[in-house]
């Protein structure tokens, strides 16, 4: 049985491809599968495809050929547009851009108001996702009075309340502190592990990456790896010559073992690090 929500075949992408002067292709044959449920991370430098990649998962962008399904619905139909943008959610860089109302709650509703949902299933859904994202205490304020972070929240429960089966996220932690991106990825792994809902992470941010599913790299339009975040940061002097870093402890470990040191190659978190190397101190005496 097939349980992938999405599926992209043999994708490519210029930009301007009906016009006289097109640019160079972005993407170049991506071919990914995305399980129901799963929680992938993207990564890969500016110019990598990523976001253009993103942009095809809800129709913003079309392939120039090949094709991309979300939940089977082909993103060319355009008769089922709306069908698809109910499905895969989006949530974009700068929450600034998404807000629409004056108050939390009323932009909350704002999209399901446009569906014609009925008041009372519409009170439910915007209750629902708001406490889905510790937002509820804050749904009469006004969102020019929240941080960064609490707007980056009160949008994806914008997107919460459509109930859609994936939620892109294109790097929408990038113009946030560090505690508004601590708070809005919590918020995030809480619809991946609490609701199902399949999570898209399009992010810069090493450590965010980390702690997701399955990672995917691309550069210069491909991927060129797919796997755990172990397997992934393991490959340190590839990600390094296609300017990407790893996580601070993954690179230690990698320049322990550079030294001589037998720690594994696979650590990507504090505690990993502490463990071994506490196994190193116990071997030593």
């Amino acid at each position: 049985m097939n349980n992938n929500i999405i599926e992209i075949k043999n994708l490519h992408f210029r930009y301007g491809a009906d016009s006289e002067n097109p640019s160079e292709e972005v993407l170049k044959g991506i071919d990914l599968d995305v399980k129901q449920g799963e929680f992938v991370a993207i990564l890969g430098h500016n110019g990598s495809g990523k976001s253009t990649l993103a942009k095809h998962l809800n129709a913003i962008l079309l392939p120039t050929s090949g094709k991309v399904f979300v939940d089977g619905i082909d993103t060319s139909d355009d008769n089922r547009l709306f069908e698809l943008r109910q499905c895969a959610g989006m949530v974009f860089q700068n929450p600034d851009n998404q807000i629409v109302s004056s108050i939390v709650e009323e932009d909350v509703a704002f999209a399901l108001e446009n569906l014609g949902v009925s008041y009372d299933k519409m009170r439910k859904r915007v209750d629902d996702a708001l406490k889905a994202v510790n937002m509820y205490e804050y749904r009469l304020h006004s969102p020019s009075q929240l941080s960064g972070g609490q707007k980056q929240r009160v949008a994806i429960a914008g997107i919460i309340a459509m109930r859609p089966k994936c939620i892109i996220l294109d790097e929408s932690t990038a113009m946030l502190d560090p505690q508004g991106r601590k708070e809005v990825f919590s918020a995030v792994r809480r619809m991946n592990s609490e609701y199902g809902i399949t999570i898209v992470f399009i992010t810069h941010y090493m450590d965010e990456a980390a702690q997701c599913e399955r990672v995917v790299v691309m550069n210069n339009g491909k991927i060129i790896l797919d796997n755990t975040p172990e397997r992934v940061f393991s490959q340190v002097e590839l990600l390094k010559k296609i300017g990407l870093d790893v996580p601070q402890v993954t690179e230690l470990s990698w320049k322990l073992r550079k030294a001589g040191v037998d720690i594994p190659s696979e650590i990507i978190s504090e505690k990993e690090c502490v463990k071994e190397i506490l196994k190193l101190f116990k071997k030593s005496y």
